[in-house]
């Protein structure tokens, strides 16, 4: 079976499971969002990062601390990627677009279009490409700083695909193994963790980590008006589960939700694409010896299952 072998959160509640409050809803006391302050990473190339891509880090550097691992422990081509997200590329697209850089992109030559749904950006077990110097290197506009109208949106435009925010992960940890990514809510992290499940079968890879990274507070009018999509609170989140084993999950449709899933979005509220993840530590704070894990967006809901070994257990060779 695939088994967990560490995982990381960091929320609006703070960081990791301890956390979250016994009752989300009643903990928001109204507010309709609670988002995560801009996390405080070293280093010259994340003093403009977007922050959802310093979320992204984060969280992996959660999941090694977790799990007590160093970075080599992920790093080179052994290590697949898979990132799933319903809202983080949100506020980019918003900065670039109330910047002006909608038009000059179209001037330039039109704009890149970011496919929506539970579509992976390279075939399962495919070698992704990561850019290793434009998405670094732009300016992502963090939220309360002055931007220049038209140079601002501009500097905004490689941010508003979903793949930034992997790629600041790939380029970091160094990661140059087969990737995914998935656009969608807890469906599609489901989705990923059995894609990754396939990458391990398939020995295309030795481990992989799945990331989520949901956002919600630029653009927190807009799902006021969508409030439908979500019930709130919206708690802002990145989560990320380091797997290995043998790729066997149980992949298949749901009837409902798990307990896990329930207990998830009690705890933690609306967070997404993040809430199997977090069902997933929840588990394992628990002591559980294995984690049912279920996920709904849009009607469609799955199911998975994951050992969960006990912590200090080797790795998987």
């Amino acid at each position: 079976m695939t088994r967990l072998r560490a995982v990381g959160l960091v929320s609006g509640w703070g960081a990791g499971v301890a956390a979250l409050p016994a009752d989300a809803p009643a903990a928001a006391d109204g507010r309709r969002v609670i988002p995560v302050p801009r996390p405080a990473l070293d280093g010259e190339r994340f003093r403009r990062a977007t922050r959802e891509c310093l979320l992204g880090v984060a969280a992996v550097e959660a999941m090694l601390a977790e799990g007590g691992l160093t970075r080599d422990a992920i790093r080179g081509a052994d290590t697949a990627l898979l990132y799933v997200t319903a809202a983080a590329y949100g506020a980019s697209n918003r900065l670039f677009v109330g910047a002006g850089g909608a038009s000059t992109a179209r001037t330039a030559g039109g704009l890149a279009e970011a496919r929506r749904g539970s579509a992976s950006a390279t075939p399962a077990g495919g070698r992704g490409e990561t850019r290793r110097g434009d998405a670094s290197a732009t300016p992502g506009g963090a939220p309360g700083e002055e931007s220049r109208e038209g140079r601002a949106g501009t500097l905004h435009f490689p941010y508003t695909a979903p793949s930034a925010v992997p790629a600041e992960v790939a380029i970091e940890y160094g990661l140059t193994g087969g990737y995914v990514i998935l656009v969608g809510g807890a469906r599609a992290t489901i989705d990923a963790i059995w894609q990754a499940a396939r990458l391990l079968a398939a020995r295309r890879c030795r481990r992989a980590l799945v990331l989520a990274v949901e956002t919600f507070a630029e653009c927190e009018d807009l799902w006021a008006r969508g409030r439908w999509a979500a019930r709130g609170p919206l708690v802002e989140a990145a989560a990320c589960a380091l797997l290995e084993g043998d790729g066997h999950v149980g992949y298949g449709p749901a009837d409902g939700p798990a307990p896990l899933e329930t207990l998830a979005v009690r705890r933690a509220g609306e967070i997404l694409a993040c809430a199997p993840l977090v069902a997933a530590a929840l588990a394992r704070e628990a002591g559980q010896p294995e984690a049912r894990l279920t996920g709904e967006w849009r009607g469609r809901r799955a199911a998975v299952t994951l050992a969960l070994p006990a912590a200090g257990t080797p790795a998987l060779v």
